[in-house]
């Protein structure tokens, strides 16, 4: 009888087996990426054919044949036809809400004279309301191909400006934002006469007679923004807001139409916050954002703790930096903090911008709230005086061994201070396009032995094993990788020169600077920078491989798809909402 039982258990197993749909081998992916070539930025496998991704994340990468029992009748196959893609690209330095509003004003980047820039705020002019701001940015007086016949350190004088902006304020903002250029309806504005003082950190350029030519360096354009500032806040209730979501959403998309997936804004505000966290609880964020806090150490050190955000709404929101207060300058105003005087301008070593003081307190509130600081360090003194300031902070709290403080641009550095920032575990954040858009002009800020030396020594950086990063600074300079890595490889410049040649990185490292460099830069490298199982499946599909492709057609390089958390959100000119 107990024989019979078994037998008839066994029977009754074997029949309820038949019911039973056998499980897949492989779980049925939302989206399948194949038939191209992939560059997954990972040491143990750095090419494959196909990704599959579930949900936001990346499932599986390798061959076709290994990620086809991945694709179900619901799967979306997205077939690359032999285009490349790589993890999307990461902005290492920007500043967010700046270059969506910089879409929004004149556009300077491209005038070959100060004489083509008045014309065109002439005919805006014509637009504009009595009384309203003119706002424009992107000029750059080396970048001119026609002088004015009057010049006064290399500067116009405004009265061919104020000449045709009788009724308007006009501000013309210095493509590195770190100086502006205003008119006399400006100067009368602020009452700024030929008696006012420069601030600490600022200089008022006068010509012979002692009379405001219109250019305000550093902490001197202060006083204008902020009466372009009090001017805003004076309009009805809600349009600031809604003019900051635009800019957010302008931001958001021109990022995604050049394959960026995310964007690191150094130099954001409680209030820019406040609104962002919202916009990522409302799921309209368009890339992923990890932002630095801009403001005075007095004012932050209560809210820090309560603003500390990791992978927020998603990961689409990180707060834990504080930067970028600017020590210095920029060097193509002369604004560059130098350990010795200027080649082209000998009374000036640049500027001490925000002072030290103020530096060593937000250095101080980093390390107690466990935020990263990201201080801007142009020129060599600047950057020796921010190591500094690390290495005394350092020394307070030495069972904090991988904190990851940032120099942001780092241009020039004294040879000295390498093995310094190697051995203090400090990140040069650097952007590879400002030396082929710097290039130019450089060695006349500098001189040749300098400038060999010192200047934008990026690849020697990352060969004394620093992490390479890269980015474009938008709205300093286009937001566009392509033309980022195509300075990064080759540091030819508009006439053909190459500027320190020995300074290029590989193509292998100019990609891993622009993912998993970036990345690592921000505390993110288990979740961005390859495409790797398990990391978020951000990715930019490209029209060719940039690791192969000649130097002299890395620029016809298209981005034809940027994929945000599984989503496609931008394919052949399009964004898909």
């Amino acid at each position: 009888m107990r024989i019979a039982s078994l037998t008839i258990a066994i029977i009754a197993l074997a029949g309820c087996g038949r019911d039973v749909e056998t499980p897949p081998a492989h779980p049925i992916a939302d989206m399948v990426i194949q038939n191209g070539n992939i560059v997954t930025v990972e040491d143990a496998a750095p090419r494959a054919e196909a990704v599959a991704i579930t949900g936001d994340r990346i499932t599986a990468v390798g061959s076709r044949a290994e990620i086809l029992p991945y694709i179900g009748d619901n799967t979306e196959v997205i077939d690359l036809g032999g285009m490349t893609a790589i993890p999307g690209f990461i902005e290492g330095h920007g500043h967010y809400t700046s270059f969506g509003g910089s879409l929004l004003i004149l556009d300077f980047r491209y005038a070959k004279s100060f004489a083509e820039i008045v014309a065109m705020v002439e005919a805006a002019v014509a637009e504009t309301e009595p009384g309203e701001w003119i706002i424009g940015r992107g000029w750059h007086q080396d970048k001119w191909e026609v002088k004015e016949d009057v010049l006064v350190e290399g500067l116009p004088l405004h009265d061919s400006l104020s000449a045709v902006t009788p009724d308007n304020p006009a501000m013309l903002i210095h493509t590195s934002g770190h100086g502006v250029f205003v008119n006399q309806k400006a100067m009368t504005l602020v009452e700024l006469g030929d008696d006012t003082e420069p601030p600490e950190g600022g200089e008022i350029v006068r010509d012979e007679n002692g009379r405001a030519t219109g250019m305000m360096r550093e902490s001197a354009q202060d006083v204008f923004r902020q009466a372009f500032s009090g001017h805003q806040g004076r309009r009805p209730a809600g349009v600031a807001e809604e003019e900051m979501r635009r800019m957010v959403t302008l931001a958001g998309e021109e990022s995604l139409r050049h394959g960026i997936t995310s964007f690191q804004d150094l130099g954001t505000s409680f209030a820019e916050v406040d609104l962002i966290r919202k916009m990522a609880d409302e799921g309209k964020l368009p890339v992923r954002l990890w932002m630095a806090f801009e403001e005075q150490a007095a004012d932050m050190e209560d809210r820090l703790a309560d603003y500390r955000m990791i992978g927020y709404g998603n990961h689409f929101l990180t707060v834990r930096a504080i930067g970028e207060k600017v020590l210095d300058g920029a060097l193509g105003t002369h604004g560059g903090w130098l350990l010795e005087p200027y080649a082209d301008l000998p009374r000036s070593s640049g500027l001490n911008v925000v002072p030290i003081e103020e530096i060593e307190a937000s250095a101080r509130l980093a390390i107690e709230h466990d935020y990263q600081l990201a201080i801007q360090g142009i020129g060599d003194r600047a950057y020796r005086e921010l190591l500094d300031i690390y290495a005394a902070e350092f020394a307070k709290y030495p069972e904090k061994t991988d904190l990851r403080w940032r120099i942001e641009h780092a241009q020039v550095i004294h040879p000295d201070d390498i093995d310094r920032t190697v051995a203090l575990g400090v990140i040069p954040a650097v952007q590879g396009i400002f030396a082929c858009s710097d290039g130019p002009w450089v060695v006349d800020r500098l001189g040749p032995e300098r400038t060999k030396e010192r200047g934008y020594i990026f690849n020697t950086l990352a060969e004394a094993g620093l992490v390479p990063t890269n980015g474009t600074d938008p709205p300093v300079d286009e937001i566009d990788p392509i033309g980022s890595f195509y300075c990064s490889v080759t540091r030819i410049l508009p006439d053909g020169t190459r500027f320190q040649p020995q300074e290029t990185y590989s193509r292998e490292r100019a990609i891993y600077s622009y993912t998993m460099g970036n990345a690592i830069a921000a505390f993110e490298e288990d979740i961005k920078g390859s495409l790797t199982p398990g990391k978020l499946a951000d990715i930019t599909v490209l029209s060719q491989d940039l690791l192969t492709v000649p130097d002299d057609e890395i620029m016809n390089t298209e981005i034809v798809m940027t994929i945000v958390g599984g989503k496609v959100r931008y394919r052949n000119g399009e964004i898909i909402q």
